[in-house]
């Protein structure tokens, strides 16, 4: 029995895109990422563990802000966390790929 409802992370991935249609809500999730790793990269370096959590905390502000207000949907995370997260940094790849041309 399939516990989330998604046999593989593509038809997750599929509908997690379709929860994250609206422009604005998807450049929000990608600032928010952007700024996530960012601090997770400085408390790394700086040795400052707490920004960790900052990261987190920062991070899902902007994504949620982009819910609530742009797409009015309850995000995924609330019942699919690591799937969703999983998908964030892919939806986060693809679109800095499109933006940069990364990959050909």
């Amino acid at each position: 029995m399939r516990k989330s409802g998604y046999q593989t992370f593509s038809d997750f991935y599929q509908f997690y895109l379709s929860q994250h249609a609206h422009p604005t809500s998807r450049r929000l999730h990608f600032i928010g990422t952007t700024f996530s790793l960012l601090l997770f990269v400085t408390a790394v370096l700086m040795q400052q563990w707490w920004l960790i959590v900052l990261a987190f905390v920062q991070g899902y502000t902007f994504a949620w802000i982009g819910h609530f207000f742009y797409e009015h949907n309850k995000p995924a995370t609330f019942q699919y966390p690591l799937r969703s997260f999983l998908a964030d940094w892919r939806m986060w790849w693809d679109m800095l790929n499109r933006v940069t041309g990364i990959i050909k």
